[in-house]
């Protein structure tokens, strides 16, 4: 029961929205803002298993490979620095310098040296991702209770269960905030990196729509993509619960308790 009433309230808000966009459009004529109902007829004979399969899908392996990536070189780094006060003294600057450039600017830099391959769209994905990911490392690496710091190392716990039993679970949550954040990043940088010279992806498609005037069919390429991300961001929020089931249990006991 408790289920369906969390379900009922994270739907209840699309579908309203929806309903609306389909009563109020349902008498345009306007060429660039059809009406929903014509969207959707458009949605169903566009996005067959064969248009999935050769678009969508090799849009989400560059979307998977590229945030795995991210992850791993993310989560690997802001540990080392989390844990190097001097490291991070000296990184911390061109981090910064990095994080500010927006990662779209880079794609033409990218295509001189990488192509316009699926390397290019992964790097593009890999540079948006990465500092979230590293930033939000750092931070809960730092912020680990120097208490049970000190309690793990009277107990013998040091060198790498010291970083697995005591670092990566007190930063843990935090990591997950950065992984959160980059997910919605690297959707919409998958999007923009198919845009530039390529001949497949669901970017690529929307773009190809919009040149030949096929609004309709462009209109149901977005509402394609908005879906994609809400079925991702849900994927994520029920690995995260099970990930950090005991830190959920941890805070439900603290607010017992308060």
């Amino acid at each position: 029961m408790a289920v369906l009433k969390k379900l009922g309230f994270v739907l209840a808000l699309p579908i309203v929205l929806f309903a609306g966009w389909y009563l109020f459009s349902d008498g345009s004529e306007n060429f660039y803002s059809p009406p929903l109902r014509t969207i959707l007829t458009a949605f169903g004979d566009t996005w067959t298993l064969d248009r999935l399969r050769t678009d969508v899908a090799p849009s989400l392996l560059r979307l998977l490979a590229g945030y795995l990536l991210a992850a791993l070189i993310g989560i690997g780094l802001g540990v080392a620095i989390g844990l190097d006060r001097r490291l991070r003294a000296v990184l911390e600057p061109v981090l910064e310098f990095f994080r500010a450039i927006p990662p779209p600017v880079l794609v033409p830099v990218i295509m001189l040296f990488a192509g316009i391959g699926d390397g290019m769209k992964v790097i593009v994905i890999v540079f948006g991702c990465i500092w979230p990911i590293l930033l939000n490392t750092v931070e809960g690496v730092r912020a680990t209770d120097s208490v049970v710091l000190d309690t793990a190392r009277a107990y013998g716990v040091t060198g790498p269960a010291r970083l697995t039993r005591v670092i990566l679970p007190s930063a843990s949550p935090q990591i997950a905030a950065g992984l959160r954040q980059a997910l919605s990043i690297a959707i919409i940088l998958m999007v923009i990196s198919e845009m530039f010279a390529s001949s497949n992806g669901l970017g690529f498609t929307i773009v190809q729509f919009q040149r030949s005037f096929a609004i309709p069919e462009m209109w149901s390429g977005i509402i394609l993509l908005g879906l994609l991300g809400f079925a991702l961001s849900l994927l994520f929020r029920l690995a995260e619960r099970w990930a950090l089931r005991w830190y959920e249990g941890l805070r439900a006991a603290q607010r017992r308790a308060g």
